[in-house]
Formats: C-alpha cells, structure tokens, sequence
C-alpha cells in the first residue's frame, strides 16, 4: 500500500540552494584551485565576539531562553523594533503591530496565511526568490510571474495589468534576493498605490535592509499613517547579526492581523526560538558600530565585484546589492548548464537564474546569481580570474 502524496507539495521545485551542494559530490578540488562557493549569501562566520559571550550568559543565567515564549514574540523585542522601524523609516510604528517569526521565511509564510487560499494569486517579480514561489506553490496558490526589465525592475504598470480577482498581494524584495537590484522608493510608491487601489497586500521583504548602499530610509511607506492597511513589511535578523541557525525574523502590519498570525504560529512554531529573540534584542541595543562595520565590507564588496566584471570580457553584470549579484553570462546553453560547468571546470559553485524562475524563461537561462557576501576582495579577484579562464563551454557557438 502506498501512503498518499501532496500532489501541491509533490509539484514543488526542490530548494535551490540544496540541490546545488548535491553537484559537489564527486567533485574534485585542487590546493591551487579550492572550492569558490558563491550559492548561498548566509554568513559564515560566527555572531560578533561581544554577542556570544552575552548569549552564553542568557544560556547560564536567564531560564526565560529555554521556555515557551508568546506566540507573537518578547514583548521588548517587538517594541524595539517597532521603534527602529519607525526610526529609520519615519512615521509610526507600534508593538501591537509587529510579531517576531522564526526566520524572514517563516514571516513569508505568516503573510500568505492570512491572506491567501488554495485557488488565489500572488505576483512575484521575476527572477524571483525560489522559497516565496515553493510555499505559494506547495500551498495551490498561483505564483503570477510579474517580468522585469534590463536594469532588473518591474513595471508598475505591468503590474497592475496582472491583477485579477483573484490577486491577493504583490511581493517585493529590496535589496533584492536573487537579483540584488536595490528598489528606488518611486517604484515602491508607485507599487503600494496599485495595490491600495486594487485592495491587495504590498510585502515588503528587506532581509538585506542593513546593508543598503544609500543612507538613510530606503522608501516612504511607513510615513503614511495608514501604511498598515495595505503594507506588510518583512525583516530578519539573521543576516544583521549572523544569527542564520537561531531563526529570528519579524512581521511588520495591522494589529487586528495579528491574532490571525498567533493562530498560524501557535500551530506550527508556538513561538520563536527564545535564545535568538533575546540575542536580537541585545544586538539592537549593543551592535550598532559593528553592524555598520559589516555594512562597509558588504558596500566594498559590491564596488570589488563591478571593478573586475567591468574588466572580464563576455560577462555583464546587470545588478549588485543587499548580498548578491545577477550576471550574464557569454555562452549559448541555459545557465544550467553553465552553473555545472563553472563548477567542474572552474570549482566555483553558484546558482542559475533558472532556479529563479518559470520553466522555460528565456531570460533566466542568460543569467547566473552570485553570492558575495562570504567572499573578500582577493576572493572576487580570484572569481573573476576563473570566469576568465573558464574553458568553452560544449555547444557553445
């Protein structure tokens, strides 16, 4: 007998990041040519020193990091952020409007769940991040590809036409994850205002808020006073403060969603994790300069990577940001191809741009995303040197 299978789960890409790693066993690596790894933009290294030894005493002494905590999260941890949100942004935010998550996909998850059904759309702009389209997917909600132009961007008016009844809410990440794209707050306006006017969600994804290349807030959308009626903004704290495995995010919106999302939580998480909650709240309150060290090594990266595709010849890099770029590649096979190839010639592991859209997308099958945060200036110098000694490539013309 054979137990019955989720055809919507069934039908779900396998996650990206996973099936790369699969590629490297059997693969060889030389001491002259060790493994570049530039597919997931997660960081490696360990929390600040400062933040350990703090968390190390909330493990020994405050028994609150190893119990169940409220659904929703700490409460001084909400209400911190809260008011860094309404810091940076401008306008207000309040505590009853924010719940802690565990993790910004967990976040993603909350919003689809108060907002969507089975049957129901949501328009993703494409190349789009693989695990927004694998829970729409898994959950019978259409992902509604909403394309972008050369300079990575939608068209707010391609956006609007894509509306059906059906539409529940239109997603943006910025700084962008694949792409890296930063989002220019015209384009949010223009995309808040078509979703207001068609009674959608906006969710606003800013995993990579903190390492945005312009001072200051990114966009406007928390200064409308009722921001809450139609925006729902996601962050993590994963990536400010290296704390990837202890699932820390958060859920930006109305409060009278929130005892929607309680319910959610309370049936899947309970809670957040307590210990990463509390080593947030200390890093808000402690890692400021630290944090805006990190953002000055992500920005040096960035201006790294544009010197040395500005100098490699057939490759274009077409956006960087937040912790990735998106680059075109010279070669005639899909980017599928070229991904196994780059790592079997070259031993550099990175992601195709068909992990990030439709089947078939032809302007997916051009492009490779490349992950830089975990690799310093002498690394993309040696990245560049081996996108340039890549061997042809077969079938190419």
């Amino acid at each position: 007998m054979t137990l019955p299978l989720n055809p919507n789960l069934a039908g779900t890409i396998e996650p990206a990041v996973t099936e790369a790693f699969r590629w490297l066993a059997g693969a060889r690596f030389t001491a002259d040519k060790p493994l570049i790894a530039v597919s997931q933009a997660a960081p490696t290294g360990a929390p600040p020193e400062a933040l350990r030894r703090a968390m190390a005493g909330m493990v020994m002494d405050d028994p609150a990091a190893h119990y169940y905590n409220p659904n929703l999260g700490f409460e001084e941890l909400r209400a911190d952020l809260a008011a860094r949100t309404a810091a940076i942004y401008g306008g207000t935010v309040e505590t009853g409007q924010v719940a802690i998550t565990s993790g910004c996909n967990h976040a993603f998850t909350c919003a689809i769940a108060t907002l969507a059904q089975a049957g129901d759309e949501v328009i993703l702009p494409s190349p789009w991040f693989f695990n927004h389209e694998m829970w729409l997917t898994m959950n019978g909600i259409r992902a509604v590809p909403l394309p972008t132009g050369h300079d990575m961007l939608p068209d707010p008016g391609d956006a609007a036409a894509l509306i059906t009844d059906r539409t529940r809410a239109i997603v943006v990440v910025t700084p962008n994850n694949p792409a890296g794209v930063e989002y220019p707050a015209d384009l949010m306006r223009a995309l808040c205002r078509i979703a207001r006017e068609h009674d959608i969600a906006l969710i606003v994804d800013e995993t990579y808020r903190d390492f945005h290349s312009a001072p200051g807030a990114p966009h406007e959308l928390f200064q409308d006073p009722d921001w809450a009626d139609t925006l729902i903004h996601l962050y993590s704290f994963s990536k400010a403060y290296r704390l990837t495995g202890h699932r820390v995010g958060a859920l930006l919106g109305r409060a009278d969603r929130m005892g929607q999302i309680e319910k959610y939580v309370d049936s899947l998480t309970i809670c957040a994790p307590a210990l990463g909650q509390k080593a947030a709240l200390w890093g808000m309150r402690n890692l400021d300069q630290w944090l805006a060290g990190e953002r000055a090594e992500i920005l040096d990266r960035r201006a790294a990577l544009a010197e040395v595709f500005g100098a490699l010849d057939g490759w274009t890099l077409k956006a960087a940001g937040g912790f990735f770029a998106y680059v075109e590649h010279p070669f005639d096979p899909p980017s599928d191809r070229v991904a196994r190839h780059l790592l079997n010639d070259q031993g550099i592991l990175g992601l195709p741009a068909t992990f990030f859209a439709p089947p078939g997308d032809a302007a997916a099958a051009r492009h490779l995303r490349i992950a830089f945060a975990n690799i310093d200036r002498a690394g993309i110098a040696a990245l560049a040197g081996r996108l340039g000694a890549l061997a042809p490539l077969p079938g190419s013309a």
